[in-house]
Formats: C-alpha cells, sequence, structure tokens
C-alpha cells in the first residue's frame, strides 16, 4: 500500500513506518522536523491544509499518530493540534480518496478515574476524560470513527507504550529518579499493563491490514502482563543502573499537590513538567489493565516480546553510547 503516516519523529511513529517500508509499503511521512527515515517525507503541522493535502496526495491508506502529547499546556494548543488537526487530515484523506485510516489514540479516551482491572475498550467520552491531552484525544477519536461512512477506520488504543529510546514514559521515570525527585504513589502495588514499542508497531500495522473488516472500532492494545507499579519502576531503573525511588507518597497527597502544581504551571505558563499532576497521581496509584483477547483476535497479531525480554533489551540499550549522549 502507499500509506502517508504522521508523527514519525516519535518512537512509535518510528517504528510503525520502518515497519511498513520492511514489508515493502511504499511509505510517505509527514512531520514538523526531520525523521531520518529513508522514505519520501514531508515537514509540516497537520492542521495546515496544504501540507496535509501536499503529503497525502496519491495514499491509500494514513495511520495518524501526530498529537500533541503532554501533561502541561493551555487547553487550545491541545485543541488545535489534536482535534482540529485530526479533522484536517480526515477531510484531506477523504478528498484524496484514501481507503483505510488508522487513528492511534490512548486508552485515557475512556478513562474517567476509576481503577480499570480486565477492562474492555469502552467508548470514547470527552466529558469524564481526565485532563487536556485525554481529553482532546478523545474528541479527535470520536471525530475519526464518525468518519467510517467515507473510510475503513479503526482507533488503536497503546497502553503505556516503552522502550530503548523513550523519552516519555522511560525517560521521565529515569530522570526523575536521577534527580530525586521519583516517588511511589500510594502502595505502588496498582496493578498497570505496559506495551513494549515493537509490540504496538506491530498492532498498528495489523489494525491498517484489518482496517476494511474493523471499520468504526476502536481497540486497546498492550502487552497482556499487568504488574504493579513499583515493579515497572524497579525493572526500568534497574536496566538504567539507577536506584529505585526511595520516597513514598499517599495517593490523597499526591493528587492534592498535583491538582495545586496543574494551577501553578496553569497560571504562570511554566512548559517543563510538574513534579505531580491530578492525572499522573491517578494513573500511579490505580489499576488499569485491559482484556486483550478479543483485540487479539481481531487484528490476527499477539505481542512477540515479553516485558521480561522488553526489559533486557531496554539494559542493553542503556550500556550504548547513544543512551548516555547529553
Amino acid at each position: 500500500m502507499r500509506v502517508l503516516v504522521t508523527g514519525a519523529t516519535s518512537l512509535l511513529g518510528r517504528s510503525v513506518a520502518a515497519n511498513l517500508l520492511a514489508r515493502g509499503d511504499e511509505v510517505t511521512v509527514l512531520q514538523r522536523s526531520a525523521s531520518g527515515l529513508d522514505t519520501s517525507e514531508h515537514l509540516g503541522d497537520i492542521t495546515d491544509a496544504d501540507a496535509v493535502a501536499a503529503a497525502i496526495d496519491g495514499a491509500d491508506a494514513v495511520i495518524h499518530l501526530a498529537a500533541r502529547v503532554s501533561v502541561v499546556g493551555p487547553w487550545e494548543e491541545f485543541a488545535r493540534i489534536n482535534v482540529e488537526g485530526t479533522k484536517t487530515v480526515l477531510d484531506a484523506a477523504r478528498t484524496a480518496g484514501v481507503t483505510r485510516f488508522v487513528q492511534v489514540s490512548s486508552p485515557s479516551v475512556a478513562h474517567s478515574g476509576t481503577s480499570l482491572v480486565g477492562a474492555d475498550a469502552e467508548s470514547a467520552d470527552p466529558v469524564t476524560a481526565r485532563g487536556h491531552y485525554a481529553r482532546s484525544k478523545a474528541m479527535a477519536e470520536v471525530a475519526a470513527l464518525s468518519a467510517a461512512d467515507d473510510l475503513a477506520v479503526v482507533a488503536i488504543r497503546p497502553h503505556l507504550v516503552w522502550g530503548p529510546g523513550d523519552t516519555q514514559l522511560v525517560g521521565r521515570i529515569v530522570e526523575r529518579a536521577r534527580q530525586g525527585r521519583l516517588a511511589v504513589v500510594g502502595s505502588g502495588m496498582a496493578l498497570i499493563d505496559t506495551t513494549y514499542i515493537d509490540n504496538a508497531a506491530d498492532a498498528i500495522v495489523a489494525a491498517l491490514d484489518k482496517a476494511p473488516d474493523l471499520s468504526g472500532r476502536a481497540l486497546v492494545v498492550s502487552n497482556g502482563e499487568p504488574r504493579p507499579v513499583k515493579e515497572l519502576f524497579d525493572r526500568i531503573l534497574q536496566a538504567a543502573g539507577v536506584p529505585s525511588p526511595r520516597m513514598q507518597v499517599p495517593a490523597m497527597v499526591a493528587k492534592a499537590g498535583g491538582t495545586v502544581a496543574e494551577r501553578v504551571w496553569d497560571r504562570t505558563g511554566r512548559t517543563d513538567d510538574p513534579p505531580m499532576t491530578s492525572f499522573l497521581a491517578e494513573q500511579l496509584s490505580t489499576a488499569h489493565w485491559f482484556d486483550q483477547r478479543e483485540t487479539r483476535d481481531l487484528l490476527d497479531w499477539a505481542p512477540t516480546v515479553s516485558l521480561e525480554e522488553g526489559f533486557r533489551l531496554l539494559a542493553e540499550w542503556f550500556a550504548t553510547p547513544e543512551a548516555n549522549r547529553p
């Protein structure tokens, strides 16, 4: 297929594009800075209709990953990029005659703050979604799935993607631990699931192939190996050669402190990560893992890299010069 991948500078976007190239698809990528991939590349913003139209010309399919991913920032920016940007890509896809569209979403679009234990992929709900990111991604997913009458659209929600080179989950955990700012929230025993990068990329490509049969569906993707939060912290930090955190903060204290930090960051316009947010406190103290049986059956897909193997590969990466580069 001729596939446009948006957001190919992210760890997941690069992996998806590389998978497509490896199997012989003709890939074009669109993002704001160079991806370094050996493929046709367009530089631009997904809110720029002309840039999107130029990139999507001739495509059979779109995998839409580009998004604002942050724990802070003004709502207007999340809405502009995640909501309006998605609508711009959808409009261009219809005009260009694209037949398949994979919307890369997030489980947070259907998370209202309560525990999720063996949960299914509930409908995205912008009203109950927690925080600017989750709310904007919920609105984007609703917009994408509403286009299923014109396109074969599937929403894939990878849960907490990580792997070598990850600057979001792994990078933040390691950086905070090195600075002595990482704390276990609550007991640290809440079970959460994660997704190794290779598995997430494979599932997204599988969704592209299955799109005509699954149009209008949303599926959560994970390794299907839930672990206590503290164990995940310990294994990631062990791979990086960093001591595990000694601080432990009650969940209610962390949530209250996170709310205060969010208000301060909003008022002052700071763009760095606050020490805690209410959403992060919820995520670290509340179980959230998903039943993967239907996802695997519908996608005809299963993880190929276990958590144990993933941690081994992560440790190998941390031992390379690339991982220790400033």
